[in-house]
């Protein structure tokens, strides 16, 4: 007999439906299912369900909805806010979508992609480059993030100062709703005036009105020309002024514009195994810059070597190293994408994924740094992120032998120091990461009003049982 809290019904009859494996209710089979990647979040669930396709799926949220039974949709698990994780109830059910890894088609017409959900983006991304292409978003996680998960949480990443967030990419979405209704809105239009845009109704959501099961992605012509450096700056205000640098010369040919700090740098080359400063000395601060054309014979190089040449003549960038070779192009950016998991070997860590306005971004940094230090001698201050659109990533690593248990009691408060100078700046409390369970606390002051109300409305009409991923995003009323 299984141990479950799921009516028997309800469980023969998801067995029958999903086959054996596709129903996990043996806590060794659960466990990794209801613990995020921070570990910040130990929840349980009944059971793990595991569609293979949409009707699997639709099927399995419709005998939930009826029996009332909580629904947690779940891609990757790499959510930073708990976004995916059951609460300790151990009532609701995970719907994983892990098995809905299915590549329909790549229309090249259209420049278009058709996947699955559980398409992880690494895979979509090799899948394009594949046939000449390019999916343009890029995030740290791509080898485990799935489509599915990324389009709910409207990840942005590397490339979203030239090509925006998932929203800007997503063209055509299909989902499951709360009742198991399937709500197909699979077009590859790019115009499309035909009543309320409820795809990016979705966008984002945190799987809180539906789970998204396909969508049709938009692709870009592969780059055959692309420039790499790893500039060393003194401060974010250089790091700016590099930035501007760039942008007046040929805003079309910026790929991504990365902003590290020194202390976070410094975890990444001690921490991570075959990360190494290619440069002569550490720096205050540093920039990854990538330029890239699908123009096989784009004078890249030349606008780097003159950019940087003259930075370097003015003081801007006190060093530099260029990309020679792919192999070191890569290894630029093992550096870059190394800095969380290099966070988290240094021990625990409060996350602040924020935005401001581009010209408040030193203002941002040096404010935040010094009100942080203040709260909790000590702490590491380790900012890095996408400075090219306005999205830091102000992350707090505990003091070096620190608690870290007691260390994270103070997270609100540490979120909270920083929030209000975000606010004061005009900036959000979240750029990308989504609001999950960790951040719905600060939804009602930074959201209240008409707005949080409208978003409540929204949701207790597609959602009036408050199914599906109850808890997430929006605070208890």
């Amino acid at each position: 007999m299984t141990q479950t809290p799921l009516p028997p019904p309800l469980h023969d009859a998801l067995v029958q439906l999903l086959g054996p494996s596709g129903v996990l209710t043996n806590p060794a089979d659960t466990e990794a299912f209801c613990v995020d990647w921070r570990a910040l979040y130990h929840g349980k669930c009944a059971a793990v369900l595991r569609p293979a396709n949409t009707a699997e799926c639709a099927q399995a949220v419709a005998l939930c909805h009826a029996h009332n039974v909580p629904m947690v949709p779940q891609g990757g698990n790499t959510s930073m806010v708990g976004g995916a994780t059951p609460d300790s109830s151990g009532l609701a059910v995970v719907i994983s979508t892990t098995r809905m890894n299915q590549i329909h088609s790549i229309d090249h017409a259209d420049l278009t992609m058709t996947v699955d959900a559980g398409v992880t983006l690494k895979a979509a991304q090799d899948a394009a480059s594949a046939q000449g292409l390019l999916l343009p978003l890029s995030i740290s996680s791509e080898g485990s993030a799935d489509i599915g998960g990324i389009l709910a949480t409207n990840a942005g990443g590397n490339n979203t100062v030239r090509y925006g967030n998932a929203r800007e990419l997503a063209l055509g979405l299909e989902a499951v709703l709360p009742d198991g209704s399937v709500l197909d809105l699979m077009r590859k239009l790019r115009k499309d005036n035909t009543g309320y845009a409820l795809r990016q109704l979705l966008v984002g959501s945190e799987g809180t009105l539906g789970l998204i099961t396909q969508a049709v992605i938009q692709l870009q012509p592969a780059p055959r020309s692309r420039e790499t450096a790893l500039c060393a700056v003194e401060n974010p205000q250089g790091a700016l002024n590099l930035f501007a640098a760039f942008r007046k010369q040929d805003p079309s040919a910026i790929h991504a514009f990365e902003f590290m700090s020194g202390t976070s740098m410094a975890l990444v080359n001690n921490l991570i195994e075959g990360a190494s400063l290619p440069l002569e000395a550490p720096a205050p601060a540093y920039v990854l810059v990538e330029l890239a054309s699908p123009r096989a014979d784009d004078s890249l190089r030349s606008l780097m070597e003159d950019i940087l040449g003259s930075a370097l003549e003015e003081g801007l960038v006190t060093d530099a190293v260029l990309a020679e070779s792919e192999s070191q192009r890569q290894s630029l950016w093992m550096i870059r994408e190394e800095h969380a998991e290099a966070q988290k070997r240094a021990g625990a860590s409060v996350k602040n994924d924020v935005s401001v306005p581009l010209a408040a971004i030193p203002e941002f940094i040096a404010d935040a740094t010094k009100a942080c230090e203040a709260l909790i001698p000590g702490i590491r201050v380790a900012p890095f992120g996408h400075i090219g659109d306005g999205n830091i990533h102000f992350n707090l690593v505990q003091p070096e032998g620190a608690d870290p248990a007691a260390f994270l009691a103070q997270d609100h408060a540490m979120m909270d120091t920083v929030a209000a100078i975000v606010r004061k700046l005009g900036g959000s409390f979240s750029a990308e990461h989504g609001v999950g369970q960790l951040k719905t606390y600060m939804m009602p002051s930074w959201r209240g009003g008409a707005e949080l109300q409208t978003m409540r409305q929204i949701k207790a009409a597609i959602d009036p049982q408050n199914l599906m991923n109850p808890g997430k995003v929006l605070p208890p009323a």
